[in-house]
């Protein structure tokens, strides 16, 4: 049987690119936030599909990459380039949403480091990972 996370969505990300999307599509987002967080409910069946991987692992927390596409429209999850990156904490059975973006409003570079340096800088307590 698999676990029910709790899904949080840390401020940093809403603050930043949610607000974002909450602006482009309106009523769309709202409906795209609820499946994002079934999906995250479900985490260790997410990972079992090619929409979810792990990027870095310690101890009982692990750093995820999921891809999503808004509601709507008809960009496949993949061609969309929107991204949700998450920690999973298996001890306390949560869902930590650190960003949820667009590959583009990253600007040029490569879309990793810019996510890894957003994540040191912004959150002490995930800032060692690789």
């Amino acid at each position: 049987m698999s676990t029910s996370y709790t899904v949080i969505i840390e401020e940093y990300a809403k603050r930043h690119y949610i607000r974002k999307f909450e602006k482009k599509y309106r009523g769309a987002w709202d409906v795209t936030l609820r499946a994002i967080i079934e999906e995250l409910r479900r985490f260790d069946s997410l990972l079992e599909t090619s929409i979810a991987e792990t990027i870095s692992s310690r101890d009982e927390i692990k750093i995820c990459k999921t891809e999503f596409r808004v509601h709507g429209t008809q960009e496949s999850r993949k061609s969309s380039g929107n991204r949700c990156i998450v920690a999973v904490h298996k001890s306390t059975s949560t869902v930590h949403i650190l960003l949820a973006y667009n590959k583009n409003d990253l600007g040029d570079g490569n879309e990793t480091a810019q996510w890894k340096a957003m994540i040191r800088e912004n959150y002490s307590a995930y800032g060692d990972f690789h």
